[in-house]
């Protein structure tokens, strides 16, 4: 009997410890799943099922170990219904083997070096008199404005994406979830 609990005690002081340290992530839910801010951006990304695209493509481009590491990276991300918009055949042609380097160029359009939260953005704006130019990964530039309480995003080709959930922070970095996919110049 005395073993029984013993073994009780220990299992409910683990399972004790393991919930305290739970409570203490801030989570955010994206696509049905929590994110962990102690999970690296690949982590996390790969258990929200509105960004399925957005993985595989991440795959097919050879930039998971890039997105795995220290950072840190602010990452606008596209959900699967931003790709759908897209005209018909685009993301099946960029996952070409063939298109690698188009593909590499549109994913590290939608990333920032630096960790950029929603209230970095804000201040960039606001010391940029309302719009804020900001070069990605992809060494272009993306225009981040607001219009009334949303973060918009404009393309070098004037597309406009807005970020739909701001703040899902990562151990490398910060993702901010987009309503479109943003297109550089090519």
């Amino acid at each position: 009997m005395k073993q029984i609990r013993k073994i009780f005690l220990t299992a409910s002081a683990v399972i004790f410890a393991y919930a305290s340290f739970a409570q203490t992530e801030k989570t955010v839910m994206v696509g049905g799943a929590a994110m962990y801010p102690s999970k690296n951006i690949v982590e996390n990304a790969v258990n929200s099922k509105d960004h399925t695209t957005l993985v595989a493509a991440v795959k097919a481009a050879g930039l998971v170990e890039t997105l795995q590491s220290a950072g840190p990276f602010t990452v606008f991300a596209p959900t699967n219904a931003a790709f759908d918009m897209l005209p018909a055949g685009t993301v099946a042609s960029l996952l070409k083997p063939e298109s690698k380097a188009a593909l590499t160029t549109v994913l590290t359009y939608h990333v920032v070096s630096g960790k950029w939260d929603a209230a970095a953005i804000a201040k960039l704006i606001k010391d940029g008199n309302g719009k804020a130019m900001v070069k990605t990964v992809a060494g272009k530039s993306l225009w981040i404005y607001m219009e009334g309480k949303k973060i918009a995003i404009k393309d070098e080709n004037g597309g406009v994406a807005y970020v739909t959930i701001k703040d899902v922070n990562q151990s490398n970095g910060v993702i901010h979830v987009i309503d479109h996919v943003l297109l550089p110049k090519m």
